[in-house]
């Protein structure tokens, strides 16, 4: 069962990286430079993540642009950050590599394409869908979907998901259409399909018209209240800017904060 065994002062050269457990994405050059300056006047603030597979091994798990920005450190400062402060998580193979995957989804700007893999690994390991939404905070039709379709997604079409070209919903229609196509148009079909202008997305949740809304809820109940956690917050920030929005976020929205639909 995944879990923080405890916190610890971890000489810097016992923590190794192991080849299943990665930062998902090319280091940001210049978050590594600002973190490289923040560390040496404030310290490490935030301690990194790392796997205990024996009493021995150590291997990162989260904290990739810190790791690297104390490694630049410790190039120009022999001696600098010999131990640094990690929190040490235990676990089974597929517990650690879903976490690996987490603690990078937190981000803003993870992309559904980073997710592919490992719901794909944690579903072949026996992991029940209900389990895997739990773990990433994400509905389980939302897993349901990546189970049934990323396995028929080209490279074509995980480049333009990746780079944001291609909406996840809109990739899921052309799957979708290209299933249902006679046998040997399925290629001919998708690519027709890749090529066709994006439907503009209307945005669900007119800013002026949330703020109105808003207003008149605190008029009416100045102290009622909404418990949100990171990932309503993050759909509603998806709803507002009405971008590439999914119906799971409006459905999110809407479960916590049913004021905006009011009249």
């Amino acid at each position: 069962m995944l879990a923080t065994k405890r916190y610890e002062y971890l000489p810097i050269d016992k923590i190794e990286f192991h080849h299943s457990l990665t930062n998902h994405r090319l280091l940001d050059r210049a978050k590594v430079a600002h973190l490289e300056k923040d560390i040496v006047s404030n310290g490490l603030l935030e301690p990194l993540v790392v796997w205990e597979r024996t009493g021995n091994e150590y291997y990162l798990v989260g904290g990739f642009h810190r790791m690297e920005a104390i490694h630049r450190i410790r190039k120009i400062n022999p001696g600098y950050f010999d131990r640094v402060d990690v929190r040490v998580v235990a676990g089974d193979p597929d517990e650690i590599k879903a976490l690996n995957l987490k603690l990078n989804s937190d981000r803003v700007d993870t992309r559904i394409t980073d997710y592919f893999q490992t719901v794909l690994y944690l579903n072949n390991a026996n992991w029940s869908k209900e389990r895997i939404a739990e773990f990433f905070d994400k509905s389980t039709g939302w897993i349901d979907d990546i189970i049934r379709y990323a396995p028929l997604v080209t490279e074509t079409m995980r480049e333009k998901l990746a780079s944001g070209e291609l909406s996840w919903s809109r990739a899921r229609e052309i799957l979708q259409k290209t299933l249902k196509a006679p046998v040997g148009m399925e290629r001919e079909i998708m690519d027709k399909e890749l090529v066709q202008p994006a439907t503009p997305t209307v945005k669900p949740l007119p800013f002026r018209t949330t703020i109105k809304r808003l207003s008149k809820s605190i008029a009416a109940e100045p102290q009622r209240t909404y418990t949100l956690n990171t990932g309503d917050i993050y759909a509603l920030v998806l709803a507002l800017r009405g971008k590439n929005v999914e119906q799971e976020h409006l459905d999110r929205v809407r479960q916590v904060l049913p004021i905006l639909w009011e009249d």
